[in-house]
Formats: structure tokens, sequence, C-alpha cells
């Protein structure tokens, strides 16, 4: 993982905005996240299972993730390398299969170290400074 130099973190928005103004510069929101806190995520770099992306943490300071009110508090951006494991499932439950919940397994490495970090953080930063100079999107609220 490798944090970014920008004016990102301490900003708000309101959640609602922040999903529009973020997809439109192809951030979308990860799968982990929590009534109280999630990232932004793009992908920077993909090559078969090996992906580079640009996250962007947020904390929920007003209100509640699922509503486009919910106030939103930036962290500071980051960028982090992925190695999917696209063997077989070591961890294989029948039942899990049965219900359709296996359809993921853990990855290989899921901060690996970064080749060319230079060149990454460089475009996490231009990315970055894109969507953070947005006024109608990110306010001192």
């Amino acid at each position: 993982m490798i944090e970014l130099k920008t004016s990102m973190p301490g900003k708000k928005a309101l959640f609602g905005d922040a999903c529009t103004v973020l997809g439109e510069h192809g951030l979308q929101m990860g799968g982990n996240w929590d009534f109280d806190k999630g990232y932004f995520d793009t992908i920077l770099h993909q090559n078969g299972d090996d992906s580079i992306y640009l996250r962007v943490p947020f904390d929920v300071i007003d209100g509640m993730l699922d509503e486009d009110s919910a106030m939103i508090e930036f962290g500071k951006p980051f960028i982090i390398r992925h190695v999917l494991n696209i063997g077989l499932d070591d961890d294989d439950s029948p039942v899990l299969a049965a219900v359709g919940l296996d359809q993921f397994q853990k990855p290989d490495d899921p901060d690996a170290p970064i080749p060319y970090s230079e060149k990454w953080i460089e475009e996490g930063e231009a990315h970055v400074s894109r969507f953070s100079e947005d006024a109608v999107f990110i306010a001192p609220y």
C-alpha cells in the first residue's frame, strides 16, 4: 500500500453527490464497506489476475451510508496491488457452493508489492486532483 499526498483528507461531501461525481471519474463504491465507512475504488492497471487500484477511504460523519444525504469525510487515498487467486479453492465448502456463496476466493496477495511505484503514485495523485477540484461535489459542509 502506498499513501498518496493529496488535498482529499478532511474534505466532506454528501454521499449521493460523492457517488455521482466520483462515478463520473471512474470510481465506484468498493464492496468492503460498512454503514459507517467505506471506499471508492478504481482500477489504474489490470493484467490478468494482477490489478493496481486507487482507493479513496471515507467515514460517515452524519447519517447512514445507505442514504444519499449521509455526510461523509474523506481519508487519505492510497494505491494497492491485488493479486487474485485463479486456482482451485482449498477451502471448498459444499454448503457454500449449494447456496452460491463460494464464487470468490481469498487473494494470493491482497497487498502485494507495487512495481514502478513512482508511476502509480503520479497517476493516482493526478486522478485524485481531477475529481477533488470539482467544486460542485466537495465543499466545506
